[in-house]
């Protein structure tokens, strides 16, 4: 493999020059805000868990974990966007798809998580635009099918 063939890491870490684009930092703060909803409700469930009476104590507590766990993939993702990594899109994209079912969930519901769903449901499928998004694409680097150099 000669050295052209080998990618550099300065080539992975910033495969556009010129200034991040607007939607890509909007993508990155909207997955970030995701990411931090579900630590916070994580640590609630789990907090719950400890000092509350919930129906089962191990499984709050499981549940807190599990939350707090998750959060780590559209955190990654949103750090990884505004460092204009290429990998960090797949994530994203990843943590948009599962939001829309929960969102879905939460509107079926008949109480006050209706709301809730909402706002989840406009956020993915807004995240979902800006990651989708030509402008976005070209500033991470990605090439569609056929268009490798």
């Amino acid at each position: 493999m000669s050295s052209e063939q080998t990618p550099t890491p300065e080539a992975e870490a910033a495969p556009a020059d010129g200034p991040r684009p607007r939607r890509l930092t909007y993508a990155a703060l909207l997955a970030a805000l995701e990411g931090l909803a579900l630590v916070a409700g994580g640590l609630w469930v789990f907090v719950l868990g400890l000092t509350g009476e919930p129906d089962g104590r191990q499984q709050a507590l499981t549940l807190g974990i599990t939350l707090v766990v998750l959060a780590l993939l559209p955190l990654l993702a949103a750090r990884g966007l505004l460092l204009r990594r290429s990998w960090s899109r797949g994530p994203a994209v990843i943590t948009q798809l599962m939001a829309l079912p929960i969102a879905y969930s939460l509107l079926k519901a008949d109480s006050m998580a209706i709301p809730a769903g909402i706002a989840l449901a406009v956020v993915a499928v807004a995240a979902l635009v800006l990651l989708v998004n030509g402008e976005t694409t070209r500033a991470l680097g990605i090439k569609g099918p056929g268009r490798a150099e």
